[in-house]
This record gives structure tokens, sequence and C-alpha cells, in this order.
């Protein structure tokens, strides 16, 4: 259910049980609803990357371009930068 983004449905399964981590996870996904999306969709439609893999690698690339001696960025050009990077990998940059 959670793959498909139901946490309705997910935590109505939920309902009865009284233990902490039951109660725990319920909370959790009333807080949490908006965030989890519906994997199976984004997967199936080959929209985009739903593994961590490719933004972890993308954080690191840009942690070691911002130490690069002599290649600082200016703390208020670095979202212009993320913007453009994503763009870029995501083909909406033309030639």
């Amino acid at each position: 259910m959670l793959w498909q983004g139901q946490t309705e449905l997910a935590s109505a399964l939920f309902v009865d049980l009284k233990k902490k981590p039951a109660i725990n996870f319920i909370a959790y996904l009333k807080k949490h609803s908006t965030r989890i999306i519906n994997y199976e969709y984004f997967s199936q439609s080959g929209l985009c990357s739903i593994g961590s893999g490719a933004v972890e690698s993308a954080v690191k690339q840009i942690g070691r371009r911002m130490k690069i001696s002599g290649e600082q960025w200016k703390l208020e050009n670095i979202p212009r930068m993320l913007q453009l990077r994503s763009a870029y990998l995501n083909g909406q940059l033309t030639a």
C-alpha cells in the first residue's frame, strides 16, 4: 500500500493495535502522508529515479565542487546552480 502511496489504507491496518510501535507508525504516516509518493507510478512511468543513489551522488559532487581550491561559490548562488544542474540532468537545457 505504501508503494502506491496509500497511507490511509496502510494506517487502517494498524488502528486496532495498541503497542507503541504500531501507534508510532500510524503517527508517522499521518505526519508524513503528503511526502509519501506513489512510487509504483513513478517507477513504471520512468519519470524519475526513485532510488537515493543518484541524489546522494549529486550531493557528493556538489560538495566536492564547493571545496575545490579557487572554485568557491557564493552561498546565495548555490540554489541557482542546483536548479541549473537539475535542469541539465533532466534534459531540460538545450544546446
